[in-house]
């Protein structure tokens, strides 16, 4: 009998997990593509947009820089407790040297210089008018570029596509061959960065989708590869859905909107090699521990997804906490065990003007509570049967270790069903593009000779 019972419960939680994981019922067919307008008033009243692309430059002018400086100035800071390191967020002492270098080290015009280092566009989609930075590689006669469109998350931006690059549309001079080369469209999400935000709610992953999917048709492209990390990776998913006869491939440096199957979760806990192989284990398991962890750094999704313009008054007046607000994401983000230390491991991890570039952009803007909206008008989609539907179009990924959360290969697959490749990646984080731009780069550049070997 000492062998019965763990045999019979063993075959009933394959079972319940091939049940819950819809293994033994047919995904649902995806949405309509649709249409939307985000503008102001009716759309039948609005007068005719103006669907011209129309380049323009960043400015960081006087005014703006008077103003920030006057602000930093005037903070009052506040004493932060003995030997918590960043266990209670970002330490005040550590925001002080923030503050102390961004008013008299940071180069606000060679920053400006920086930022339109490429070329930035807007054009209207939907009522709305989208920023985009385009950056077209110079061909020899005869070479072609693949179009690939990258899409950003929170609290990142177009910013964080700045080191990456080069190294997509200038290949041969940064580790690639000529055959990796490509025209690389950065789209900011409607209320991030230079792009308008939405007037209506109800602006979510799947109206930026269509919206980006349109933009895409509007540059003269049919088919396109997508990429995205965060939010963007829910983005350019839905795209591969809703638009898989222009999206060629699709690759994500985050799994974050396929539910893992939760009775494999639990189950796994104790026979963990019923469902994994062994060397997926420590992503998922133990269970309770990792879900208390994501409690920890979760609160600030419970609070954007409820009542974001609350805060959104604050952090659109306050550039210190803006900036703390941020700064504390690129931290645990990066790796959660960076908040054992005195600085969150920001000094060494990154370049201080790097995170205070993709601040600027929130701040420049004032759009923070703007940004912070998309998760309230998405939190419905972790729960809709939205995220059973099959993403068909060939599909890549790359696993960063300290990305949270990281779904093992096998659960992926429920989901990306022609999926090329997945790659666990010797090191990085969330803001995998400005973090490991190489790394990201050449797994990319490696997805996509798959694909184009592809039988057409």
């Amino acid at each position: 009998m000492g062998w019965r019972w763990p045999l019979i419960l063993s075959v009933l939680a394959v079972v319940a997990g091939l049940y819950l994981s819809g293994t033994f019922s047919e995904p649902p067919t995806p949405p309509p593509l649709g249409d939307g307008w985000w503008g102001r008033g009716d759309r039948e009243k609005a007068p005719k947009a103006d669907e011209s692309i129309r380049q323009f430059s960043v400015s960081i002018n006087n005014d703006t820089i008077n103003d920030l400086k006057a602000r930093l100035r005037n903070t009052r800071h506040f004493e932060g407790l003995e030997g918590t390191k960043f266990h209670y967020g970002v330490r005040p002492e550590y925001m002080q040297t923030v503050v102390k270098y961004w008013l008299n080290k940071y180069d606000f015009k060679a920053q400006e210089k920086y930022f339109n280092k490429y070329n930035h566009y807007r054009t209207n989609i939907e009522g709305l008018d989208i920023h985009f930075v385009h950056v077209k590689p110079t061909l020899k006669p005869g070479q072609k570029s693949k179009p690939l469109l990258m899409s950003h998350g929170w609290p990142g931006s177009f910013y964080e596509f700045y080191k990456i690059l080069p190294l997509l549309t200038d290949p041969v001079n940064n580790g690639g061959t000529a055959e990796d080369i490509f025209e690389v469209i950065c789209p900011s999400i409607p209320g991030f960065g230079y792009s308008e935000a939405s007037h209506k709610t109800g602006m979510g992953a799947l109206a930026v989708a269509r919206i980006f999917g349109k933009l895409m048709s509007r540059l003269g492209h049919n088919r396109y590869y997508v990429q995205g990390g965060d939010w963007g990776s829910a983005i350019t998913t839905f795209m591969g859905l809703l638009l898989p006869e222009h999206v060629k491939g699709l690759h994500v440096n985050m799994v974050g909107n396929s539910n893992p199957p939760m009775a494999q979760m639990i189950i796994g806990s104790y026979f963990p090699s019923l469902f994994l192989p062994a060397e997926d284990h420590h992503k998922v398991w133990p269970a309770i521990p990792m879900f208390f962890d994501m409690l920890l750094e979760s609160g600030y999704f419970h609070l954007q997804a409820t009542k974001p313009d609350t805060i959104g008054h604050s952090l659109t007046d306050s550039p210190v906490g803006l900036a703390a607000y941020i700064l504390e994401k690129f931290s645990t983000a990066t790796n959660k065990t960076w908040r054992d230390l005195e600085d969150g491991g920001l000094n060494d991890g990154w370049q201080i003007d790097d995170l205070l570039n993709n601040i600027m952009v929130y701040w420049m803007n004032g759009n923070m509570a703007s940004a912070m909206r998309f998760y309230k008008e998405n939190v419905g989609l972790f729960v809709d049967d939205i995220n059973k539907c099959q993403i068909k179009v060939p599909s890549g990924v790359a696993d960063f270790p300290c990305e949270l959360p990281n779904l093992p290969e096998k659960w992926t697959r429920y989901r990306y069903i022609n999926l090329l490749q997945y790659n666990t990646m010797a090191r990085g984080g969330h803001f995998a593009a400005l973090e490991e731009p190489q790394l990201l780069a050449e797994d990319i550049r490696i997805f996509v000779r798959k694909v184009e070997t592809l039988p057409k």
